[in-house]
Parts: C-alpha cells; sequence; structure tokens
C-alpha cells in the first residue's frame, strides 16, 4: 500500500528541491542491505581500493540494466525490495514519478575516513558541489532516493546539499568553484532515513573526518515514463489558491500552500531570487496541471500579452 505525498509535502518538494524521511527503515532490514552489499570488516582491509574490491567480490546487489522498469527491478523480499515497498518511500516516489518510472542507474557511495587514505599514501578530498548531469532542459524531471543504512554524524561527511537550487539549470562541474555556499545543509541522520532529490539540486560528498566510521549511501535514480501531474492526488481534489495582497500581508494568518511555494533561501540573492519564484511557479504548474495558476501574481504580470 503506498502512502502518497501529502499537497504541502509537494509544495514543499516543488520549494526545496528534497525531502526527506528519518529513521524509517528498521534495523533489520539495515543490517541485512548491510550484508548485502558484502560489508567488510575493517580490520580485514588496508587501504581504500582493496575495499571496493572486495565490496565488488562478495556484494549480491543487482546489477540493473539502465531503463529497467524500478516497480519489480529488485528481488523480492531482498533488502532493496523491502525498502522501496515501504508504504512512505513506495508513496512517496509514486506521488513524484508515477509508478511506471525505470531505473537510470544505481550506485552504491562509499565515504572512508581519513586512516584510509594515510594507509594508501592517497590525497583525501571532498566531492566538489554539482548538480547532476549536464545541461537539462526539460520540464520533465528526475529523482534519486537516498537511502542511508547507518548512522551519519557530522564528522562523517554527509551528503551536502543546498535547498532551492534545483531550478537553477548548470552545466555538472559548473558550480564546483563554489565552497560553503550560505545555507548550505549536510545529511545527519539516524540508521535507515530515506532522502529524496530533484535531479537538478546541487550537492557533494563531504570528507569524513571520523575515526573509523565507514559511511554508506545507495542511490537510485528514477525516470518517469508518465505525466508528472497530479500523482500525488489522483482525486485531482487540488484547486489553486486565489492572488493575495502582496507585501502588505496578515502576518498573523496560518501558512499556506503559496507560503511554502514561496520560501526564500539564504543563498538567494535579493533581486535575481525573483527568477527562481517564477521557477518555482512553473514548476508548480507542471505538477498540478493548473496551466494558468500563479501565486503572488509572478507569472501573470509577465504572462499579459495584450499585442
Amino acid at each position: 500500500m503506498a502512502k502518497l505525498l501529502t499537497t504541502e509535502q509537494m509544495a514543499e518538494f516543488a520549494s526545496s528541491g528534497c525531502l526527506f524521511f528519518d529513521q524509517l527503515i528498521d534495523d533489520q532490514t539495515n543490517k541485512e542491505f548491510l550484508d548485502d552489499i558484502g560489508h567488510t570488516k575493517m580490520e580485514k582491509v588496508n587501504s581504500v581500493q582493496e575495499y571496493y574490491d572486495n565490496i565488488k567480490a562478495s556484494s549480491s546487489i543487482p546489477r540493473i540494466p539502465a531503463g529497467t522498469t524500478f516497480k519489480n527491478a529488485y528481488p523480492v523480499n531482498s533488502p532493496l525490495d523491502k525498502i522501496f515497498k515501504n508504504e512512505v518511500v513506495h508513496g512517496a516516489i509514486k506521488s513524484l514519478v508515477g509508478d511506471t518510472a525505470v531505473i537510470d542507474h544505481q550506485f552504491l557511495h562509499i565515504t572512508f575516513p581519513t586512516k584510509y587514505f594515510k594507509q594508501a599514501n592517497q590525497r583525501q578530498m571532498s566531492q566538489q558541489n554539482h548538480q547532476d548531469s549536464t545541461i537539462d532542459p526539460r520540464s520533465t524531471f528526475d529523482i534519486q532516493v537516498f537511502y542511508f543504512p547507518t548512522e551519519v554524524t557530522k564528522e562523517m561527511g554527509g551528503t551536502r546539499y543546498h535547498p532551492g537550487t534545483h531550478l537553477r539549470i548548470v552545466n555538472e562541474f559548473g558550480i564546483a568553484k563554489y565552497q560553503n555556499i550560505k545555507g548550505q545543509k549536510s545529511v545527519i541522520c539516524k540508521p535507515g532515513t530515506i532522502g529524496i532529490f530533484h535531479n537538478g539540486l546541487w550537492h557533494g560528498a563531504g570528507i569524513n573526518t571520523s575515526l573509523d566510521n565507514i559511511r554508506y549511501m545507495f542511490k537510485v535514480r528514477l525516470q518517469p515514463t508518465e505525466k508528472q501531474e497530479l500523482l500525488w492526488d489522483p482525486e485531482k481534489k487540488f484547486k489553486p489558491l486565489p492572488n493575495r495582497a502582496l507585501y502588505w500581508t496578515d502576518e498573523t494568518k496560518e501558512k499556506t500552500i503559496n507560503d511554502i511555494l514561496m520560501k526564500s533561501y539564504p543563498w538567494q540573492e535579493q533581486d535575481t531570487n525573483r527568477l527562481d519564484k517564477i521557477n518555482v511557479v512553473k514548476f508548480w504548474r507542471l505538477l498540478t496541471g493548473h496551466k494558468k495558476l500563479d501565486v503572488d501574481y509572478w507569472l501573470t504580470r509577465i504572462e499579459n500579452t495584450l499585442y
């Protein structure tokens, strides 16, 4: 049974480009997953490369060709099958890319503590900020589902990400020179946490400075094969809110969907963030299917073409 996202959660995704579900997967499934990937006891390895070689030799995670239908991609009752059939995970995926999505790729990211690099006489570096893939002009979007089977502490270099950047299209590593962007966050979480990113969200892996904790993150990128319109609202009950008064507002009112959509982020400049708000409204139109929908008049004023 899929637990579909709420309209509020969809608005949060439209605005920030990400959603998190903390400590969602149970400890037993987390353990089974670590066993499945060929989890290697640390005392048995001497270098980063040796660890990867051991993982490759012992992992039972299936190799899945690009374009494979996601729904039944993993063996029944395998850890990954259990994870992705969890009602919350299944519902979030269905709400964003539908029930017929296909796999673009999957990857097991491993971030090693400093001692492994010292043993291998290798330089330890963080991953640059980047936006996955090359310049992507589509309105359609993919999602990346991140699964963290173990606890991730601050010292373990959790995935660094920048909420609200998903609609700022760049070439993949065109932002690599930018570091410590204002408002950036890092994934610090309990075991079994699930994160879902819009494929355009800027992110990168941090340095693992812990004493001896290896950080694992399993990722699968999913591509839709159906229109991404009201997938979370099959009964199509969603109705756009009317335009509200601009600038002179009643701050005592409860927050609405429009407040979520119009959230500003610390990295945004005061003037150019108007472009980000316009892009969020366009994205919300795509998700809801309401082609004339507007929030705070951003699109109406520039679409008022009389000639």
